[in-house]
């Protein structure tokens, strides 16, 4: 079995350091990925997708220096390449679903209404999407968005306003397209 140095931790073997992050971290990469595709099994493949990839590979220095910076930011990623390749195969579904519904009722359209939430923002800057994920899944201020990504107040505040117009904006296409 192979060990692994990392700061500040003595020498042990790779499979425990593994199981560690993965015991500490899990709950907050499902939770994010769940967050951002608004699906269980989006999120429990995002989970595995990241942790199979860890597993495969020696740790990243960020993940080191900062396991849950990093596995939040990787929830993210994965998450918003998840509803980018959800949308590829909803096109095709798509016509389908118009031609045998008859009428529309209201869970359908709350739930055509996340759906083009969730692609609205994959369709942001990964940052910008990670900042209205915080500020708005997770319910972070923006002064603890600032602190987390090391950014000032003011340049938060001013990516969420922008984010939130190029949300309202994608949102409105979106609706277009499936008409």
């Amino acid at each position: 079995m192979s060990t692994v140095t990392l700061p500040g931790v003595t020498k042990r073997p790779l499979a425990q350091e593994f199981e560690r992050i993965f015991r500490e971290h899990h709950e907050l990469v499902y939770r994010t990925a769940y967050g951002v595709t608004g699906r269980a099994e989006d999120a429990e493949d995002v989970l595995q997708t990241i942790f199979l990839r860890l597993l495969g590979r020696e740790f990243p220095p960020d993940l080191e220096k900062n396991p849950r910076a990093y596995l939040y930011r990787a929830a993210v990623n994965v998450s918003l390449n998840t509803i980018k390749q959800r949308q590829r195969h909803v096109l095709t579904n798509e016509a389908e679903r118009f031609e045998s519904a008859t009428s529309s009722t209201d869970s359908t359209v709350l739930e055509e209404q996340h759906d083009h939430l969730y692609q609205a923002i994959a369709r942001l800057d990964s940052d910008d999407a990670q900042i209205v994920i915080l500020r708005y899944l997770h319910n972070y201020s923006d002064a603890d968005i600032a602190k987390l990504l090391h950014k000032s107040r003011t340049v938060i505040a001013v990516r969420l306003y922008r984010s939130r117009a190029r949300l309202r904006k994608l949102i409105r296409a979106l609706k277009g397209e499936h008409r």
